[in-house]
């Protein structure tokens, strides 16, 4: 079973935990963790561009010239895509962009994006976050305390408005629960912060 450390807000080592080997010791598979991601960034997307074709281009009912003998190409309106102001010839249209990915592969890749960061040493262990008051200050001392400067992925076990509020100032921040996160957000952030209420709760899910 792998084992990390357990930091206390400060910063100092306090024990280590064991991980489940089946959540965070597997081989990572990368092909499904690239499955996944596409599929979060496809259905971020609103699908909502169009671009007016030659048929909704106001205009250009009129033959602008003869067919033969003005010797220029035959033209049948001004609002073909050749034209200036014409339609767009094979424009973006609205479309659903949304994939669906089996259960099964969904699971599997969280499961990868966990063990890849323990095999990174990207996965910190925290044994509580609790704030007395809304202050950013503190959430940026407690990186400082931990080490960190990039982005940074925080864990919680349950919906902590002070932690959440207080982290959003904080550049390259999120926060986030056992629920609701995913594998593009835990493979973005540099470094993924889980509270160790939230670790048991991970291992009950995917286990």
């Amino acid at each position: 079973m792998p084992k990390v450390p357990v930091f206390d807000m400060a910063g100092k080592e306090l024990s280590e935990i064991e991980l489940s080997e089946a959540v965070f010791g597997i081989e990572p598979n990368k092909f499904v963790m690239h499955e996944l991601v596409v599929n979060y960034l496809n259905n971020q997307r609103q699908g909502t561009q169009s671009t007016l074709t030659r048929t909704e281009v106001r205009g250009g009912g009129r033959k602008p010239w003869r067919q033969k003998g003005t010797g220029r190409a035959r033209q049948g309106s001004i609002r073909a895509p050749q034209w200036r102001h014409g339609g767009v010839a094979l424009g973006p249209k609205p479309r659903d962009y949304w994939r669906n990915v089996n259960k099964k592969v969904r699971r599997l890749a969280m499961k990868s994006a966990f063990s890849q960061k323990v095999l990174d040493n990207e996965l910190l262990v925290l044994d509580k976050l609790e704030l007395e008051d809304y202050k950013t200050k503190s959430i940026v001392k407690m990186l400082a305390d931990l080490g960190i400067s990039g982005k940074a992925l925080i864990v919680l076990a349950e919906p902590d408005h002070k932690v959440s509020k207080s982290a959003a100032n904080v550049p390259g921040i999120k926060t986030g629960y056992v629920n609701t996160i995913n594998v593009y957000d835990i493979l973005k952030h540099e470094k993924f912060i889980v509270v160790r209420d939230a670790v048991s709760q991970i291992e009950e899910v995917y286990a």
